[in-house]
């Protein structure tokens, strides 16, 4: 048993704090290379399109010239702030810019008659991949509004009539399906992401936390309690017997005992505290602002109230122990990984010393 303790230990320092990924961080990380890349794509078109023979422009250097300042502010905007926290904010200020550029280009070119009109639409839908229906709306009706300020521009030297206006709008209104269709779109996957996530942090059989989702509020309570120097305290739980019961009254049996002990354990908690199946028939507690005696106190009614708890299984009435192991920050050690390595080791000794107890870690354990 010492050796199957020892291997755990191994696994879990190698796995559970490799360090927290910021799934969201990731995902805007990834926006802002495709935003980047699209920026260049936006000006490598621009520019061949200076260059394409017969290409109608009404002053070249100007359109050159605005051309180098949205090169200038691309590298200045993006690669200086190379190293920095990407937020949805810098993202929408490249929309911002990127749909002036265009109005710029577009209006040397031919305003409404210009062959890159459709440049808007690479804004529409990037904007309403990644910012959201409502600043896709702001960005459509900016776009809307500078449309009809050009068609206005280029209908200047004759009558504008209704059926100059309705094909002004006919002419746009693909522009307003993309916009719905990516905004309705990135509504689904955004949905979809977040069932996955909850999904992937949940236990299936016990509706609790898993070992993932619990490293991440872990690792958030711990940089807390350094920041504002709390306590906090981990109980470490294990069920007595589990494959007794298995091998006597089947795996059915089992998990109906799994799941009784979650429901058992939820009720003695407080709302602050955190209760996570961490694996097989193990769960662990996290217990914010906890000194060790007021956990160890914790520890036993739980062990108490999960004793006088029982269960039906085909007319057999079936009971179960568990055993704790309990540790504290900054007491026991001063890193969350190390507090769980205690808690573990204590709960180690709670099983060797006979079950069904509670037991707290101190300092000795480190050497064993």
């Amino acid at each position: 048993m010492k050796n199957l303790f020892k291997l755990k230990q191994n696994i879990f320092s190698k796995l559970s704090f490799v360090g927290e990924i910021d799934v969201d961080q990731l995902e805007l990380k990834g926006f802002s290379r495709s935003f980047a890349e699209l920026e260049w794509l936006i000006l490598v078109l621009v520019l061949v399109y200076t260059v394409a023979p017969g290409a109608i422009i009404e002053d070249q250097w100007i359109l050159l010239k605005y051309s180098l300042c949205f090169a200038a502010f691309v590298l200045a905007f993006r690669y200086m702030n190379f190293y920095q926290t990407e937020t949805r904010w810098k993202l929408a200020i490249e929309v911002w810019v990127m749909t002036a550029y265009i109005t710029c280009v577009l209006w040397y070119t031919g305003k409404v008659d210009s062959p890159l009109l459709n440049l808007y639409l690479l804004v529409i839908i990037t904007s309403g991949m990644t910012l959201g229906k409502i600043t896709t709306l702001l960005v459509l009706t900016l776009i809307a509004s500078l449309y009809l300020m050009m068609g206005v521009a280029t209908l200047a030297s004759g009558p504008i009539t209704l059926e100059l206006f309705s094909h002004m709008m006919t002419v746009f209104s693909p522009y307003l399906i993309i916009a719905y269709l990516t905004t309705m779109l990135s509504a689904d996957l955004q949905f979809s992401k977040m069932m996955f996530k909850h999904l992937s942090e949940t236990d299936e059989m016990t509706g609790l936390m898993n070992r993932r989702s619990f490293t991440e509020i872990i690792t958030s309570e711990h940089n807390k309690s350094v920041r504002y120097k709390h306590a906090y305290a981990i109980l470490m739980i294990d069920a007595d017997g589990l494959k007794m019961i298995n091998d006597e009254y089947g795996h059915e049996a089992g998990d109906k005992m799994i799941t009784t002990l979650a429901k058992t354990l939820e009720s003695c908690m407080r709302e602050t505290d955190s209760l996570a199946r961490y694996g097989g028939d193990e769960f662990v507690v996290l217990l914010p602002e906890t000194g060790k005696f007021q956990a160890e106190d914790a520890g036993e009614r739980m062990r108490k109230a999960v004793a006088n708890t029982s269960f039906d299984m085909g007319g057999n009435l079936i009971k179960a122990t568990v055993s704790i192991g309990v540790s504290s920050y900054p007491e026991d050690a001063d890193n969350a990984e190390g507090a769980l390595n205690m808690a573990d080791k204590a709960l180690y000794n709670s099983k060797r010393e006979g079950r069904n107890q509670v037991r707290t870690s101190v300092k000795s354990d480190e050497a064993g």
